[in-house]
């Protein structure tokens, strides 16, 4: 065959790259005629753009299969083409039949199947494929370096992690934002600060891995802090950042900060991804904000589950209890696929409203309509739902079903609180009894003899009360202080109850100052 007709050959091969797999199809049938149905190249391009229409996997494997000597290219491609199409697996079989057919890796294979190892969780693959590509002299590789680290780091082992990045020849921003992830991931903060600090240059990458390892380990303030450095530079914060530093605002209520980011995204003209919305609508929503929260959601063209799941969580964090009811029907009507999420949102609704037959119908729904498995988070929903209507015999069948299940002593003990702190608001004494005994026994918490305590001067019976507070001091529990923060001016000042220092005493001075200066 000439090259001029392989040319052409491959020229209509490269014209079906984002068309239909039925082109695709008829481009292959002219590799016969062609002649090119032993062509090493064309076959590799075959087998790569064949890969990228979804759902044809099965066909590329036959194009392989029918190849006799496959190269290390040829392998290549089909190793890709099973990762991207989730068959993780299927890469790690793939690059065995590869290392029996004695072809040698090279540095564009391991990363692939070090990534296939990842996605499977296993260490111990990965660990075989880290010896491997030692004896081959590869790990001197960037991009095999870093498929290692990110295995690591993922299945939680930065010391392992960290013995790669310190014997990697040449390192990139990509090798120290995953290395601030990977401690981030184990809550070691610290460390991953300390690489933060120590990396030559920034990119998005490693302020955005630093901000969100800060918001997992639920240390807010210092994420908007690197926020407002990042400000100060000329790096434009990406949608990650920008979803980080939403969350922030949210669990600390800093709405003036959730505003500004609102505005920036507007100004900036970013548009608005269902990530992106989904989180301004979170953020208003838990900074007391919902008639902001709802317009965001109405004025959203695309919702998906955890879209709707927020705006239930929203009217449940309010007590709106039917409207929350009302916009689950909706979500049924829309076809959207309800999650174990969900169901967790609208028994909380039901719960703060005080709707116990709409969440036992839902109970139903849930496992007969939507044939969802009740977990124990939604049994714990329950055991809340009934005890705050004064259900308690029903509650504890409920408390039950999470201890038959097997669950853990801390959901349990979840359970437990909830219905002690709802028999103290009854002032069912004998119930509050029994689940502080309960309680006791799983976990040694101030919380239980305070609540019981506090339930024992409101009845009148202060001698128990005494012997409440003496045994608290003899378990050695002592309560842990009141915290609380306000936000003046885009900044977070927290307070701790009974602290008075001179230092505290001014800052407390300052920001009343200035809540009065916005008053006037």
């Amino acid at each position: 065959m000439s090259s001029c007709s392989i040319k052409k050959c491959l020229k209509v091969l490269e014209k079906c790259k984002c068309k239909s797999m039925n082109q695709l199809k008829q481009a292959h049938a002219q590799f016969f005629p062609n002649g090119l149905q032993h062509n090493t190249f064309a076959l590799s391009r075959l087998l790569a753009l064949s890969s990228h229409h979804h759902g044809t996997l099965a066909y590329s494997f036959r194009i392989f299969q029918h190849i006799h000597n496959p190269t290390l290219c040829i392998f290549n491609t089909i190793l890709n083409a099973f990762f991207i199409n989730g068959n993780s697996k299927g890469t790690i079989h793939l690059f065995i039949d590869m290392v029996r057919r004695r072809l040698n890796p090279d540095h564009y294979t391991l990363p692939c199947v070090l990534k296939a190892c990842t996605s499977l969780g296993s260490v111990s693959l990965g660990e075989i494929v880290h010896g491997y590509g030692s004896k081959l002299g590869l790990l001197c590789d960037v991009f095999v370096g870093n498929s290692l680290i990110a295995l690591y780091s993922a299945c939680g082992d930065p010391v392992a992690a960290r013995k790669v990045f310190d014997e990697m020849p040449n390192l990139n921003a990509v090798s120290w934002t995953m290395m601030i992830a990977g401690y981030a991931k184990v809550g070691d903060i610290d460390s991953a600060r300390l690489f933060f600090d120590e990396a030559p240059e920034r990119d998005m990458g490693i302020w955005g891995a630093m901000i969100s390892g800060y918001v997992k380990n639920n240390c807010f303030n210092e994420g908007l802090h690197l926020f407002r450095l990042i400000q100060s530079t000329d790096e434009v914060p990406d949608e990650s950042i920008l979803v980080s530093i939403l969350s922030s605002c949210a669990h600390l209520g800093a709405l003036d900060i959730g505003i500004w980011v609102h505005r920036y995204l507007n100004e900036a003209r970013i548009t608005f991804s269902i990530r992106l919305s989904t989180s301004l609508l979170d953020m208003y929503a838990k900074c007391g904000h919902l008639v902001m929260a709802k317009r965001l959601f109405d004025s959203m063209k695309e919702r998906d589950v955890v879209c709707w799941n927020a705006m239930i969580f929203g009217m449940a964090m309010h007590g709106d209890g039917i409207s929350a009811l009302q916009l689950f029907l909706d979500m049924e009507k829309a076809g959207i696929k309800l999650d174990d999420l969900t169901f967790i949102a609208i028994f909380t609704a039901c719960s703060y409203s005080g709707m116990v037959l709409e969440g036992l119908k839902l109970l139903d729904k849930m496992f007969n309509v939507h044939k969802i498995e009740p977990k124990i988070e939604h049994y714990g929903c329950l055991v809340d739902l009934l005890s705050r209507a004064g259900l308690f015999k029903e509650a504890m069948v409920m408390i039950r079903r999470i201890r038959d299940s097997g669950s853990g002593t801390s959901e349990e003990a979840l359970s437990w609180r909830a219905f002690l702190s709802a028999c103290c608001n009854h002032g069912q004494t004998k119930f509050a009894e029994l689940a502080a005994a309960k309680l006791l026994k799983l976990e040694n918490h101030s919380g239980v003899y305070v609540l019981l305590s506090n339930l024992y001067a409101t009845t009148g019976k202060y001698s128990e009360t005494r012997r409440v507070r003496d045994m608290m001091k003899n378990k050695g529990s002592e309560k842990a202080p009141g915290c609380s923060s306000v936000e003046i001016d885009g900044v977070i000042s927290e307070f701790i109850a009974g602290e008075k220092t001179h230092l505290q005493m001014h800052e407390i001075h300052s920001v009343l100052k200035k809540m009065h200066m916005q008053l006037d």
